[in-house]
């Protein structure tokens, strides 16, 4: 059995409905992929590294599971809405993570240059603009 092994800020991890991991460029052409190779990605999971340095610019939402948000360095705070108002979760000691439970709206704001580890259940991700 082959041994997978490159870096998330070359390529993220596809894990797919049998929980098999595939490595897939980060490019300009992955969401497209993902949807096209992964049958919409439905029972797929995504893992992922993003970094950030301004405010998310939209929302969204994963409405076939929960979103796990790992904070590498940083500092964020996640926004998630509900209809009792917006609830605020802050991120800043690494290894500080939000689950986002599925279908939930949630957008994100970067108080200083971030780093962050993705878990998305990426079927059927909406997104609007913030």
């Amino acid at each position: 059995m082959p041994v997978l092994t490159s870096s998330l800020k070359k390529d993220f991890v596809v894990l797919d409905a049998t929980k098999k991991a595939t490595l897939e460029p980060c490019d300009g052409t992955l969401y497209q992929r993902l949807d096209r190779d992964y049958n919409g990605f439905s029972g797929c999971e995504l893992i992922s590294y993003h970094e950030f340095t301004t405010d998310w610019p939209s929302w969204e939402k994963h409405p076939h599971g929960d979103e796990i948000v790992i904070l590498l360095s940083g500092h964020m705070t996640f926004v998630l809405e509900s209809a009792d108002g917006d609830r605020e979760v802050e991120l800043t000691t690494p290894g500080d993570y939000v689950v986002v439970p599925a279908d939930v709206w949630h957008t994100a704001r970067a108080h200083e240059s971030s780093r962050m580890l993705f878990v998305t259940p990426g079927e059927g991700t909406e997104h609007r603009p913030a």
